[in-house]
């Protein structure tokens, strides 16, 4: 293989093919004489659409074959959406660089025009996260949470069709897609905190392939990979997945990261929250601290809870 010839594996779906097309340009912007080839793989995450995620493995089928196709060699990198990435990474792949985050917040989409707030009681709201669901029911308990599975063209036809009244998606893919026309209301991070790592892209390398990984470096965002490393260090502390209501966001102010993090129970009418600050260069010891703080809270029984019994 050309040192010139860089092939980056992805998803097919739309969104997934538009943050591997956005790499490929920006790193053609840095190496404008690279040549770049995109291939797309139909992983299980993609195929087994009537199943809810947390019963087939979680989101780690969206990640499992691009990683063997970079173990395999048949690839030199891999574009995640961030909040798709467990905790741990296999042997000889790592975390190259993370680039600068899009917004990280949650979507309301509602065809009637309808807010969180003034949706009618009974109303059918379409998400498959346990994340938004606690958050969701905070507010309005007298909503029915459906499931809800598909890419975001999919799931966007099925609310249009009436299948729900409402959905909630990320803001960011819907952004990057040029559909935000479709939103109806963007959540604070007051109303529903995201999940962690949401809105930033990923690109996952063999750690031993210095060329590739020189050549990616240059997009690298240090805030984000900060911001990042707090919320995965929180996220692994408490031994969250997908399984678990867990979500936690950080933000970088004058050098100083402050980090929010939230627990949730589907049994639990509130949720559980914890909220430190510390220096940029402690990114990963403000994870754990704010994990910690949640722990003291009740948060692993709340987790073992929800993992013993689904």
């Amino acid at each position: 293989m050309s040192a010139n010839h860089l092939r980056i594996v992805t998803r097919t779906s739309r969104l997934a093919m538009w943050q591997a097309e956005h790499i490929r340009d920006r790193l053609k912007w840095h190496h404008p004489t690279l040549d770049i080839e995109i291939i797309g793989i139909k992983t299980k995450g993609d195929l087994w659409l009537d199943t809810p995620l947390q019963k087939i493995g979680g989101k780690g089928l969206f990640v499992k074959e691009l990683e063997n196709a970079l173990l395999n060699d048949e690839a030199d990198l891999a574009v995640h959406s961030l909040k798709d990435l467990p905790a741990v990474f296999p042997d000889q792949l790592g975390l190259t660089a993370i680039c600068e985050r899009e917004t990280p917040f949650d979507a309301f989409v509602c065809p009637q025009g309808y807010t969180l707030e003034t949706l009618p009681p009974g109303s059918k709201v379409g998400t498959s996260s346990l994340r938004r669901i606690v958050q969701l029911r905070h507010y309005r308990s007298d909503l029915a949470y459906l499931p809800l599975r598909g890419n975001i063209d999919s799931r966007l036809r099925k609310c249009i069709k009436g299948e729900w009244d409402a959905i909630v998606l990320a803001a960011a893919g819907l952004k990057r897609l040029g559909l935000d026309e479709h939103v109806t209301q963007t959540f604070t991070k007051e109303q529903m905190l995201p999940a962690v790592g949401q809105g930033a892209l990923a690109i996952e390398c063999r750690t031993q392939d210095e060329s590739v990984r020189s050549k990616v470096s240059v997009l690298e965002d240090n805030a984000t990979r900060a911001c990042i490393t707090a919320e995965r260090a929180m996220n692994a502390t408490l031994g969250g997945n997908c399984h678990v209501p867990v979500a936690g966001f950080a933000t970088l102010q004058n050098g100083q990261l402050q980090l929010t993090g939230r627990v949730g129970h589907p049994n639990q009418p509130d949720w559980l929250e914890a909220f430190a600050v510390d220096a940029m260069e402690n990114a990963a010891v403000l994870g754990e601290n704010v994990a910690k703080a949640l722990m003291a809270q009740g948060a692993k029984d709340w987790i073992d809870d929800i993992l013993q019994h689904g």
